[in-house]
């Protein structure tokens, strides 16, 4: 699949978001980080394109510990390192502010870092040699941005648009309305007309229009049935948990998740009356017989 040859897309395992690594004559950046656990791979893979040469900046399209965990660990390798956000949770990175950043109330980890300048959603940033622009894309994240590059007609997607789908509707769980915002930044990306489409999560594709037309109708489903989001989103936190520890005892398992404030927020919110405990486990029992996850004795184990 032909990309700009400045343009190298390491492909992440679940658990990290994609990296985009683009070299200019006189500047590097890297698009997204990883997580935090995959960031000793994230340095080798960026020290083994550069040869050499220095990372000169870093950009996140928005700030889940998936497309940041890195981003400290390429700070202090890379001392002179630019490091651009989207703005709309800027002053809880300066403040540094775990809870509102949201690591905290998923039971995620991401190591603080700084930032030097945020992302202006209709501006241009110059990657390597070339102008991006730089889109709000609302839904997935209220603050998340996409990129594009329109000579080349790349789409940077983060997880706004997936090859398969988009990402957790995370705004939804916590009682906002932001399928519209997922509709409208879907519109925005058939806008653009991108011939290839580099995603937070999987392959590079060229079949936009097949991906915006299996979005519509995930995103459809969802909103006929918005429940069905809610227990998705529920079980990929799950899931997310279980590929960070890959086995762990039963128990301590149901009571990590039992003792995450966000599972308690969003049967809280979507399932009052519910006994969120009882809620807890028949998630789990849903990863086990999806085969997303195993038991072993008194463990539980990553599958897939």
């Amino acid at each position: 699949m032909s990309l700009p040859v400045d343009v190298t897309v390491f492909e992440r395992g679940w658990l990290s978001s994609n990296n985009i690594l683009i070299q200019g004559r006189d500047a590097t950046a890297l698009i997204d980080t990883g997580y935090v656990t995959h960031a000793p791979q994230t340095l080798a893979l960026v020290e083994a394109a550069l040869h050499g040469r220095a990372l000169d900046l870093v950009v996140n399209t928005h700030l889940h510990s998936d497309h940041c965990g890195g981003n400290a660990a390429l700070q202090a390798r890379y001392p002179a390192l630019r490091t651009l956000i989207p703005p709309g949770a800027s002053q809880h990175v300066r403040d540094w502010d775990p809870q509102a950043l949201t690591y905290t109330p998923t039971g995620q980890n991401c190591p603080q870092f700084r930032f030097d300048a945020v992302l202006v959603p209709g501006s241009e940033i110059r990657l390597g040699d070339t102008q991006w622009q730089v889109h709000a894309a609302p839904g997935h994240d209220p603050h998340s941005v996409i990129l594009f590059e329109p000579a080349a007609r790349l789409l940077v997607s983060a997880d706004a648009l997936w090859e398969r789908g988009f990402g957790v509707i995370f705004p939804e769980l916590e009682g906002l309305d932001a399928f519209d915002a997922v509709a409208q930044t879907i519109d925005l990306i058939e806008a653009l007309a991108p011939t290839h489409v580099i995603p937070g999560h999987g392959p590079v594709f060229t079949d936009v229009s097949g991906a915006i037309a299996r979005a519509r109708e995930r995103l459809a489903g969802f909103v006929a049935s918005p429940e069905k989001h809610i227990r998705h989103a529920a079980k990929v936190l799950l899931k997310f948990k279980l590929l960070e520890m890959q086995k762990l005892e039963f128990a301590s398992f149901v009571e990590w998740a039992r003792s995450t404030p966000y599972f308690a927020l969003i049967a809280q919110r979507h399932f009052a009356g519910a006994d969120s405990s009882q809620w807890i486990d028949a998630l789990i029992e849903d990863l086990i017989r999806a085969g997303a996850a195993a038991r072993e004795g008194s463990l539980i184990r990553n599958v897939g």
